[in-house]
């Protein structure tokens, strides 16, 4: 796949949308880490850590959503498509890895929405994912549900350590 400077290009390209993610899981771990130690120090309102954890989970979630769907249109494979994930969960990680895989040239190149001669174009999961891209409101759309799913299983499972 040829290397396509996204710097200027219209719209979320995978890039874009990689790093707006990247920052946003970085900015929900700031709060939330200040949410603790106001906590600890000044009693913060439980209400008002309650409400910075979940914005914290619900960005981690779509971090994790958006690494996925990056790594799979990127053609990352599994191993760096979980480690692209697996990121979010220690603080701050998400930036130093989008900046490595940007340098790299991993997050370079336009949405894949049209099938080219690489055979891995013929198989279903891409030509669905082909399908999807093309039906941008749609993939939102399931992508959403998906998070909301999961926000909401872990919500009914508890905070991790307990309540």
């Amino acid at each position: 796949m040829n290397a396509v400077n996204t710097a200027h290009a219209p719209g979320f390209t995978p890039r874009k949308l990689y790093f707006v993610l990247a920052i946003a899981e970085a900015c929900t771990w700031t709060l939330l880490i200040t949410g603790l130690i106001l906590r600890a120090t000044t009693g913060i309102d439980q209400t008002l850590f309650t409400t910075i954890g979940g914005l914290h989970g619900f960005v981690f979630i779509a971090y994790g959503a958006t690494s996925i769907l990056i790594a799979f249109n990127q053609r990352w494979g599994f191993w760096m498509g979980l480690l692209a994930v697996i990121t979010a969960i220690l603080p701050y990680a998400t930036i130093p890895f989008e900046l490595v895989q940007a340098k790299r040239g991993a997050l370079e190149g336009p949405w894949r929405r049209e099938a080219t001669d690489d055979p891995r174009d013929a198989r279903p999961l891409d030509r669905l994912f082909r399908w999807f891209l093309n039906h941008p409101i749609l993939l939102i759309l399931v992508i959403v549900l998906a998070i909301v799913a999961v926000f909401t299983t872990l919500l009914i499972i508890g905070p991790p350590g307990g309540r």
